[in-house]
């Protein structure tokens, strides 16, 4: 799918809109940043408004199956601003889906949707790819619960530079201004009445939207924030926990890392610290998305230990912190939902950000699924969030439950039969 004449244009159209950034900063781009060429959709502009959150271009995309109650499908393309290079205003793609039926007085009210790891290439954008079925059929209980949904793919997944992956303020701010942008374009059609939900990745990306949006995007009217997976990290927490991330420390994670801006500028790069056993698995991180990449590094046998250059105390040293945040008092309530049978961000993990959360004062509604696994919780916890989302919007938000945190234990079983509990 990749060729040297797609990677050459991508590489002119990027450089046709750095007179938009700020020239001491420079993005990075090309193959090794995951770029590769798509569609025309999805090519830089040969000029950028100066501001965040302007809708560039629509266009209709064929109809995924699992989106039945959607109206309207559209490919969105947008600007955003660069936190991990501050390279300045940068265009970010995106989806946005409307209900059938009237809209409301006023407009449909917005959920913004933040996926989990999908990879870094530009190929994994869902924009381009589609939705994970998962992920569609949660989209779609939304639609037909009557609100629109805009989904980012996040900075550098179908638009110019590397993903920044796990750097929670640079996908916040895709979240943030993709909802900016549809609000922009659809003033009589969708509502400044916004909920931000995420899965993973997506939870540090919904966490970390609505922390920045009050200085950030003061005019959003945020209403509740969602998280399941609970990724982050809060090094001022009450509860101190051993490395505890599971999946999320295995080899290919670390490859998208390293493809994703996570080494500190100055240091060796990403081709200098793998070897030559793993060096497949970073060229797939670039080129190809999550399934192709754990098939890979499970046939061979590669891990922490046997993939890189340096030990892996060392490779940590090297990389910036991405996940980590600091304590502080969110603009909306929060739910967090843990499954109980959760093994790549184990559940323990997960009670001690909603511990955090609660230490800095965050009315939060912590709820757990036994037998329940980090994909099957996704759509386990939809009938909770949206009865939380209603009181919210009500006024009357679930009463928070943070004096009756209690400690789960290592991950349960799965229970069987459950959609997308594997």
């Amino acid at each position: 799918m990749r060729s040297l004449l797609p990677v050459l244009i991508a590489t002119a159209v990027v450089g046709c809109a750095s007179q938009h950034r700020d020239a001491t900063h420079a993005l990075p781009t090309g193959p090794r940043a995951g770029d590769s060429v798509l569609s025309p959709f999805y090519a830089v502009p040969p000029s950028l408004p100066d501001r965040p959150g302007v809708m560039l271009r629509t266009e209709a995309i064929a109809a995924q199956p699992e989106l039945t109650a959607a109206a309207r499908q559209e490919r969105i393309l947008y600007t955003s601003t660069d936190a991990r290079w501050k390279s300045g205003v940068i265009p970010v793609s995106g989806t946005l889906y409307l209900p059938r039926g009237q809209a409301p007085s006023g407009g449909w009210p917005l959920v913004a949707w933040a996926h989990g790891t999908l990879g870094v290439a530009d190929v994994c954008a869902p924009s381009w790819v589609g939705h994970k079925p998962r992920d569609a059929t949660y989209i779609n209980r939304w639609l037909q619960e009557g609100f629109a949904v805009v989904a980012t793919d996040y900075q550098g997944l179908g638009g110019p530079g590397p993903h920044p992956y796990l750097f929670w303020e640079a996908e916040g701010r895709s979240v943030v201004d993709a909802v900016r942008a549809v609000l922009a374009a659809n003033p009589s059609t969708i509502a400044n009445e916004v909920v931000i939900t995420g899965q993973s990745q997506g939870s540090a990306s919904s966490i970390g939207a609505s922390r920045i949006a009050p200085t950030y995007a003061p005019e959003l009217k945020l209403r509740a924030t969602i998280a399941t997976g609970v990724l982050p990290e809060f090094p001022e927490g009450p509860i101190k926990l051993p490395e505890l991330l599971g999946g999320m420390g295995t080899t290919r994670y670390t490859m998208l890392r390293l493809v994703g801006g996570s080494l500190r500028d100055g240091e060796p790069s990403a081709d200098e610290l793998v070897n030559d056993q793993a060096r497949p698995l970073l060229t797939m991180a670039r080129e190809t998305c999550g399934d192709g990449i754990r098939a890979y590094e499970q046939q061979h046998g590669i891990d922490m230990r046997n993939a890189f250059t340096v030990a892996p105390t060392r490779l940590t040293a090297l990389m910036l912190p991405a996940t980590e945040m600091s304590m502080v008092r969110m603009p909306a309530p929060l739910f967090l939902g843990t499954g109980l049978a959760d093994r790549t961000i184990p559940p323990q993990h997960q009670y001690a950000a909603a511990a955090a959360l609660c230490a800095a004062g965050n009315p939060l509604a912590w709820k757990t699924y036994p037998g329940i696994t980090h994909n099957g919780g996704v759509n386990a916890a939809f009938d909770d969030e949206l009865a939380f989302v209603r009181a919210a919007r009500s006024g009357r938000p679930t009463t928070s439950n943070c004096d009756r945190l209690v400690k789960p234990d290592a991950p349960q079983p799965a229970t069987p039969g459950v959609p997308f509990n594997d």
